[in-house]
């Protein structure tokens, strides 16, 4: 079976409520709710920032009162907390959901795959990865959520990468794949937090271009003459 992330919704579902600082609800329409509630709220914050989001114009929104938000969420802070832990929590069955490279899966194929992956899940939950990456300074737990999972995907991606580039010097080519996922995650946040151009995460471009990159800087590892 050809490696591959099988496409996924960027939408919360009502089986994804079990989230810490939530307030539980046994009725399908009070669900309901919540779940628009964090669709809404997310959607709302790709166009502004987290203290630009009003919980009174999310509520009219969603046709919502603001007292039907604090019965759910204490704070703005536990709402937004909510955000972060499903966007982590669709980052993590993504990678669980990688299937195995076939012996014949080229380099270029894999790194198309993966980067793919990365960037199909950071563009369904943009806004709240820019809400942590601007509050990182003052809350700085904020963005550890995803500092693990950037990690987690490393530690996915390698035993994917490693058999594509050959037998021998597993140590330096581990450690390039991992400087290759450091430039990959550090242009995506960058393209997130300050958009510097020329291309923009929701560009095909970018996605090619950074596959690219990411299989040349391998190949580059492969090519190099072991240290005499």
């Amino acid at each position: 079976m050809q490696a591959q992330m099988r496409p996924r919704s960027d939408q919360p579902e009502l089986r994804d409520f079990d989230l810490p600082g939530v307030a539980p609800s046994r009725q399908k329409r009070s669900r309901e709710t919540t779940l628009a509630l964090l669709r809404t709220g997310a959607d709302m914050l790709k166009t502004r920032s987290l203290a630009e989001l009003s919980i009174e114009a999310l509520c009219t929104e969603v046709g919502a009162t603001v007292g039907a938000f604090y019965s759910r969420f204490e704070s703005k802070e536990t709402y937004f907390n909510a955000l972060m832990a499903l966007a982590t929590r669709d980052g993590e069955q993504r990678l669980d959901e990688i299937s195995p490279p076939s012996q014949d899966t080229s380099l270029d194929r894999l790194c198309q795959i993966i980067v793919g992956g990365i960037i199909a899940w950071m563009r369904n939950h943009e806004g709240v990865l820019r809400a942590a990456l601007q509050h990182d300074d003052t809350r700085p737990d904020q963005w550890t959520p995803f500092k693990a999972l950037a990690k987690a995907t490393t530690a996915r991606a390698t035993p994917l990468l490693l058999p594509a580039m050959g037998k021998g010097r597993k140590a330096a080519k581990t450690r390039a794949i991992a400087f290759g996922f450091q430039i990959v995650l550090g242009t995506l946040v960058n393209a997130i937090l300050n958009d510097p151009g020329p291309l923009s995460l929701p560009s095909k471009e970018m996605e090619t271009r950074l596959a690219g990159c990411l299989a040349l800087l391998l190949q580059a590892e492969i090519d190099r003459a072991p240290p005499k």
